[in-house]
């Protein structure tokens, strides 16, 4: 690789940092990310145990989906409280179409949970 395109003073390790200090910061100040990481960690546990690595992928793969969808949904209503705090009909229909990303998200994942759940427990 060049010179040209490497970036300078390049950390992974401080930005592995970062992200899992933004990943706190939404756990402890959003309680939407929170009781859905909580409900997950159940099914992923009992995938490990039972050894069901496809099962284990998929809910991983949901869960981080669902968390990308909510992350990007809080970043953008902050950003846009914080660039317009009165009430905005633009700024109420882009926080609408995050929320409904969110959403999508959020229903992929419990539909494959509940699934995985309902496979898992029939297995105990």
């Amino acid at each position: 690789m060049s010179r040209k395109y490497s970036t300078p003073g390049y950390r992974p390790i401080k930005k592995i940092k970062v992200i899992f200090k933004g990943l706190y910061i939404a756990v402890i100040t959003d309680f939407s990310v929170a009781y859905k990481l909580v409900l997950s960690i159940p099914i992923v546990i009992s995938a490990i145990v039972f050894h069901k690595w496809v099962d284990l992928s998929l809910i991983l793969i949901a869960t981080g989906v669902m968390l990308l969808g909510e992350l990007l949904n809080s970043a953008i209503e902050i950003l846009c409280d914080f660039v317009e705090p009165r009430d905005n009909s633009q700024i109420g229909a882009i926080k609408d179409i995050a929320a409904a990303a969110a959403g999508i998200g959020i229903f992929v994942w419990a539909a494959i949970l509940i699934i995985e759940g309902i496979q898992l427990l029939a297995i105990v």
